[in-house]
C-alpha cells in the first residue's frame, strides 16, 4: 500500500502569484510535503520549502519537481506579455520538465478559451476564444494535451471565473470595485442584474489538493470546472457594504478610462478587450467536480466578500 508520505509531495510553479500562494496554503493545510518556485520567497508560507529561481530555466524547474509527485502550474505572464509565443514558451518549459516522469502536473484554466453567447459552459463544451487571449489559452491546453497522450505524464485542467480573497490588493476587488473605498464609493462591473463567476481562492486552493488526492482514478488528461461563486453584480455591491457594516455609493465602473488609458498602456488596453465577460453571463458547471469536491467546499458566498473587503480595507488603513 502507498503511504500518505508517498503520495503527499507537491511543488507549486509561481508561488508568489494570487493562485500560487492559495495552493501554498491549501496544501500545507492538507499535510502535504509543500515547494514553492519564484523569483524570490515574497509570501512565504511556513512549514513549507522555497526555491528561488527562474521558472523559463528547465534546469530549475526540474530540481524543484524532482522528488514531486503533483505539480502545480502557477506562473504567469503580465496581460501584454502573453503574445509573440511567450506564453507557448513558459508552458513548453514545464512540459520538458515533466516528460516522462509519470508525474501529474495540474494546470489552472481560464473562461476566456470560450465564448459570450456559450453561456452554460461545461467541460464537454468545444472551445473558440473570444478574443485573441482565448485563442492563446486554446493553444495552450492543446500543447497540455498532445503532452499527457504522448510525453508520459498526467494533466489536469482546473478551471475558474475571477479569482478573489486571499489578501490580494492587486485584483478586481482591489483594484476596480472598490478602488475609491476611502471616498465610500463602490462600482460593478457589469449591469447590476447580470451574473459572473467568482473564484474564491482559498476554495480554489482546496480544490486543487482534492483533484491532488484522487488523481489516480482520474486517468491521464481530464478538464474540470469549477463553480465557484455564480452570483448578480447587485449581490457582490450588496455583500461589499455588508461586509464593511456600511452603505457606499454604488457606481458603474468607468470602463472609458480603462480604453483610454489602452491608447498608451497595453495592459490597460487588453484589460478592455476582455470587458465582453463583464458584460455577459457565462456560468462553469461540472457536476462531476461539484460530487468530488462535496456540499461544503465553497465558502458561503457573503462570507467570502466580507473577509475579502475586511482583509483590503484593513491594509488600506494600515
Amino acid at each position: 500500500m502507498t503511504s500518505f508520505s508517498d503520495r503527499s509531495k507537491v511543488t507549486i510553479l509561481g508561488s508568489n502569484g494570487h493562485l500560487g500562494h492559495a495552493a501554498m496554503v491549501a496544501f500545507a493545510a492538507a499535510g502535504w510535503s509543500v515547494t514553492g518556485l519564484g523569483r524570490a520567497n515574497r509570501k512565504p508560507v511556513p512549514g513549507t520549502t522555497f526555491i528561488a529561481g527562474d521558472a523559463n530555466d528547465l534546469a530549475i524547474v526540474r530540481r524543484a519537481i524532482a522528488d514531486a509527485d503533483v505539480v502545480v502550474h502557477g506562473l504567469h505572464l503580465r496581460y501584454d506579455q502573453w503574445g509573440n509565443g511567450r506564453a507557448e514558451a513558459q508552458l513548453q518549459v514545464v512540459l520538458d520538465a515533466m516528460a516522462g516522469t509519470g508525474k501529474t502536473l495540474i494546470f489552472p484554466g481560464t473562461i476566456y478559451n470560450y465564448r459570450a453567447a456559450d453561456r452554460t459552459i461545461s467541460p464537454a463544451l468545444r472551445q473558440e476564444g473570444e478574443q485573441p487571449r482565448g485563442t492563446i489559452r486554446i493553444r495552450l491546453e492543446t500543447m497540455l494535451a498532445e503532452a499527457a497522450e504522448k510525453a508520459g505524464f498526467q494533466i489536469l485542467i482546473l478551471r475558474a471565473g475571477d479569482f478573489y480573497g486571499g489578501g490580494n490588493a492587486d485584483d478586481w476587488y482591489g483594484q476596480a470595485m472598490l478602488m475609491h473605498l476611502a471616498r465610500d464609493r463602490v462600482y460593478h462591473l457589469g449591469a447590476l442584474d447580470l451574473r459572473h463567476s467568482w473564484a474564491y481562492l482559498p476554495d480554489l486552493g482546496r480544490a486543487f489538493v482534492t483533484l491532488a488526492e484522487k488523481r489516480q482514478a482520474l486517468g491521464k488528461f481530464k478538464n474540470f470546472h469549477f463553480a465557484g461563486h455564480w452570483i448578480s453584480h447587485r449581490q457582490i455591491m450588496a455583500a461589499i457594504e455588508a461586509g464593511l457594516g456600511r452603505r457606499l455609493s454604488v457606481r458603474p465602473f468607468p470602463w472609458w478610462m480603462i480604453r483610454a488609458a489602452g491608447l498608451v498602456n497595453p495592459v490597460m488596453r487588453d484589460l478592455f478587450r476582455m470587458r465582453y465577460l463583464w458584460d455577459n453571463e457565462m456560468e462553469l458547471v461540472d457536476p462531476r467536480l461539484d460530487a468530488m469536491l462535496g456540499p461544503d467546499a465553497t465558502t458561503p458566498f457573503e462570507q467570502a466578500v466580507a473577509e475579502t473587503v475586511h482583509a483590503l480595507a484593513t491594509a488600506r488603513a494600515a
